[in-house]
């Protein structure tokens, strides 16, 4: 059964690029409420933990230190069907394969720094959602 809430984090390039109100903007525009939002920088330790499903793979390393090079945009949404349209809107990982008009083909500089997080499942959004937000930081 679908939810009605997603994930996402607005990753250091994007925050870096000054691209926070633009891509907020493009969220809500696209029918998102947002519950929860919080400007914060992840620890090396917070990182690992975070991406600790991709632990074996040969971009972790990478990952993690890009995930910690600065503030990062946590952001919890609401709408019906939110998985599964957030990820429409934020399009492919790799921004050159992204629809126009997402938001990985407008801010997003490359697979690597693609610009923005989404959650890829119900179950991921939840866990995601409360590895960054307490309750009492919902709305």
């Amino acid at each position: 059964m679908a939810t009605n809430r997603t994930f996402t984090m607005l990753k250091p390039d994007a925050v870096e690029k000054g691209h926070i109100g633009a891509i907020l903007e493009k969220i809500t525009a696209s029918g998102f409420r947002i519950v929860a939002m919080k400007l914060t920088q992840m620890t090396t330790e917070d990182a690992k933990a975070f991406y600790a499903v991709h632990a074996e793979r040969p971009f972790y390393g990478e990952l993690v230190e890009y995930m910690t090079r600065g503030p990062i945009v946590a952001a919890i949404l609401e709408k019906d069907n939110a998985v599964e349209d957030f990820r429409t809107l934020i399009g492919a990982t790799n921004p050159a394969d992204a629809a126009e008009g997402t938001i990985r083909k407008l801010y997003a500089a490359s697979i690597g720094e693609n610009a923005v997080h989404g959650s890829d499942s119900d179950e991921n959004a939840a866990i995601e959602g409360a590895f960054h937000f307490a309750g009492r930081e919902m709305f």
